[in-house]
């Protein structure tokens, strides 16, 4: 029976009920369910992903400037295509804006916006703009793979699972912001502005990475797309994860174990990988455990030999 409301369901149960009503054309070699969806042509593939963030969901202006908010709303989606270890060459942008809104503040939204995709060689090629109650900004990026995309369900036992990027600190940073602090800088400037790793993507495709995926929901809830695609178990090993040190500062603040930080938060968009053990890795990435066969019925993560039972990170609805 399906769930009758979005809060019952689900984000995820829901991509695979709407999946199933929207047919795939001859062109389509992969659609919804990745991080990033591939359209066949006749030189090769286009990657296509889109993403949206609404203010007082993913954002709140009173937290982070309006630069950083569009440059984060950017990094959202250049990371998917970064994930299937792609290079971003064009966006569209459409913005939903309150009347009231300050023409000097989206300027400094856009500003944002053209600064990240800089940072990949990408250009905003076009958009629309429309009213709405709170901001909503709202992104679809195209890119090419120079090779064979990455997808999430490639993953093998005897694989090693291994990330790049700083993961936790943005999850740290947002902590920081909802207690009223501003400090210390570095987390809350990694909330507002992440540090997306886009060297990342293209290498593990060209180092023969089996599966992949960018963290923007938690480590632990993202590694079970890749166990539930691949049909495996992964397994972290805490002792592999990097606490820096603001982080046990803050967790030590609040009574937390800064570990939590790495395994349930978001927003870094790292890029978690699975690799041929044997395989020469990328440098910049780490390796936080390995890829083994199916225990019990359902792909599971474990976390120091102990089935991981939480969210593992963010939930949408």
């Amino acid at each position: 029976m399906i769930a009758s409301t979005l809060a019952e369901l689900g984000e995820f149960e829901l991509i695979d009920l709407l999946s199933q009503i929207f047919p795939q054309g001859e062109h389509v070699f992969l659609g919804p369910g990745d991080d990033a969806a591939l359209v066949r042509t006749p030189r090769g593939h286009v990657v296509v992903a889109a993403d949206m963030s609404v203010q007082g969901r993913h954002f709140k202006t009173e937290w982070a400037p309006a630069r950083s908010i569009g440059r984060k709303a950017t990094a959202a989606n250049l990371s998917d295509i970064n994930a299937m270890g792609g290079r971003a060459h064009s966006l569209t942008v459409s913005l939903g804006m309150p009347p009231e809104s300050e023409t000097k503040w989206i300027l400094e939204l856009a500003s944002g916006i053209a600064e990240e995709a800089a940072l990949v060689g990408a250009s905003v090629v076009g958009g629309d703009v429309t009213r709405s109650d709170e901001v909503i900004i709202a992104i679809s990026v195209l890119g090419t793979c120079d090779q064979a995309p990455v997808r999430r369900n490639g993953a093998q036992p005897g694989d090693v699972l291994a990330l790049a990027g700083r993961q936790g600190w943005a999850a740290a940073g947002l902590a920081v912001l909802q207690r009223g602090f501003n400090s210390p800088r570095a987390l809350v400037e990694a909330y507002q502005c992440p540090q997306v790793p886009y060297w990342a993507g293209p290498a593990a495709a060209q180092a023969g990475a089996t599966a992949m995926l960018d963290v923007s929901d938690g480590l632990v809830a993202d590694a079970r797309h890749i166990a539930k695609s691949s049909g495996v178990d992964l397994e972290i090993q805490t002792d592999n994860l990097a606490v820096a040190e603001p982080m046990q500062a803050v967790s030590a603040a609040i009574g937390s174990d800064p570990i939590d930080f790495i395994l349930s938060g978001g927003d870094d968009y790292c890029l978690l990988a699975t690799f041929p053990a044997q395989a020469a890795r990328p440098e910049g990435f780490t390796v936080i455990g390995s890829v083994v066969e199916m225990a019990g019925e359902h792909p599971e993560v474990r976390v120091d030999e102990v089935a991981y039972e939480g969210t593992g990170g963010h939930r949408h609805f």
